[in-house]
């Protein structure tokens, strides 16, 4: 039993157990997928408002879907 506060002998060599493994980024932080997704995301969320604002600018009065489908892609163009 080696008493506490005991140093290693001076020929012992210490050997680096592994390590962390470093996190890879989700894509591997690839540009062109995050444009490519975001630019579509707001794409969609363009064509989804698009449809009842179409519709109520013919004089149609908004029923409750398009008013929830409105909600929705103003909720998506802001995240």
């Amino acid at each position: 039993m080696s008493p506490q506060g005991a140093e290693a002998a001076p020929g012992a060599v210490s050997v680096p157990g592994p390590g962390p493994a470093s996190r890879r980024p989700l894509f591997g932080g690839c540009w062109s997928c995050r444009l490519l997704s975001g630019a579509g995301l707001l794409m969609a969320a363009i064509w989804v408002y698009q449809g009842p604002r179409s519709t109520m600018k013919k004089g149609i009065p908004p029923s409750m879907g398009a008013i929830a489908q409105i909600t929705f892609a103003a909720g998506e163009g802001r995240g």
